[in-house]
């Protein structure tokens, strides 16, 4: 019966238009004990969602892709927490931005702002590069003092993604799937490149759940980032960027429960992540390095995961909780920006829904 009220649940929020569709897994520990699709993936090819779409994942790219390639190169002894931006890359040196600290831009305490349009001034300059807005980055000043205080930060984890490159040889896309996506046998975790002539063989197989009628790009996005500033880039970006398909969340998921319970994981050395997810009991942040926690108030999470779970929310109505007291883990993947971004009734609806599920399954 309390299914049956969930199923009830998910199918009143595409009646009520919350997300033309969705895809739904709980799990708890590594057992999957709940996943279904809903609505539509295209409402205009009329395309119905399958479990195994893949979804623009937004910035769960943060978590998933930048902050575990982060962790790595920690472990690999090529970068560490503490390190200085300006003793990394260059450019940054005799700017006001030297002394931000990796652990700053993962925990959101750089000063820099939340947000820029570059790819705006890269459109009016014709300079849509990967190049140009690193330079953008490079200029960019800082809004707050450095470790003052928390702001949600894109450009932080734009120059994340810059730091993987310098220190490790490779780009994002390609280091994640060789030491992480790769080993956990995860095949349906990518990047999409806009600028490689031959995007795979399998490519055109993929279904992609549909995101916005882009005003800027005058085309409905299927399989090509939504988020524009990743797309000026060419589709690789630290902030977003990353594809995915329910599943294969479900087994980075997997693998962030057994280190949040002191489990050993395949491939994410415990020591570096415990690190990352520990709170600095001198402030009251909600975010540790990476991830989100559940806030005091209004947590998307619902009312009821733990204080101890982490999680992370995609612009494009993407999210994941895990719990480690309950073991308990949601993914849900929605294109509520399908057909526009304006839609923002998944707002109201992601924590009624996690305490549905809380009730159910914890």
């Amino acid at each position: 019966m309390s299914e049956a009220l969930l199923l009830e649940m998910m199918e009143k929020a595409v009646s009520r238009g919350v997300f033309p569709g969705a895809v739904l897994l709980c799990s708890k520990g590594d057992d999957i004990v709940f996943n279904a699709s809903f609505g539509m993936a295209n409402i205009f090819e009329n395309e119905q969602m399958q479990t195994t779409h893949i979804f623009d994942l937004a910035s769960l790219t943060k978590p998933f892709a930048t902050t575990l390639a982060i962790s790595k190169l920690i472990e690999q002894k090529k970068t560490g927490l503490h390190r200085e931006l300006g003793s990394i890359l260059k450019p940054f040196s005799q700017t006001s931005k030297a002394k931000i600290t990796v652990d700053m831009l993962l925990r959101h305490t750089s000063g820099l702002p939340a947000y820029r349009e570059y790819y705006k001034k890269m459109d009016t300059e014709k300079k849509i590069s990967r190049e140009y807005l690193r330079q953008l980055l490079v200029d960019q000043n800082l809004e707050n003092p450095i470790n003052s205080c928390q702001v949600y930060s894109d450009p932080g984890f734009m120059i994340l993604s810059w730091i993987i490159e310098e220190v490790s040889g490779q780009r994002l896309d390609d280091f994640v799937r060789e030491n992480i996506f790769i080993p956990l046998g995860i095949d349906h975790l990518f990047f999409v490149d806009l600028h490689s002539a031959t995007p795979g063989s399998d490519f055109s197989e993929k279904k992609f759940a549909a995101t916005q009628i882009c005003p800027w790009r005058g085309k409905l996005l299927v399989g090509e980032v939504d988020d524009e500033n990743a797309w000026a880039a060419g589709g690789i970006e630290g902030h977003a960027g990353l594809f995915g398909d329910a599943f294969s969340v479900f087994v980075l998921c997997c693998e962030l429960l057994k280190i949040l319970q002191g489990r050993r994981s395949k491939v994410l050395n415990p020591f570096v992540l415990q690190k990352l997810l520990k709170k600095d009991p001198k402030n009251q942040y909600d975010m540790v390095a990476g991830f989100d926690t559940p806030s005091k108030q209004n947590s998307s999470a619902g009312q009821f995961f733990s204080r101890g779970s982490i999680g992370h929310l995609g612009f494009t109505g993407t999210s994941f909780w895990i719990d480690p007291e309950t073991a308990l883990s949601v993914i849900l993947l929605t294109n509520r920006v399908h057909p526009l971004r304006s839609n923002e009734g998944i707002k109201q609806f992601r924590p009624v829904l996690h305490d549905l599920i809380y009730s159910i399954y914890a």
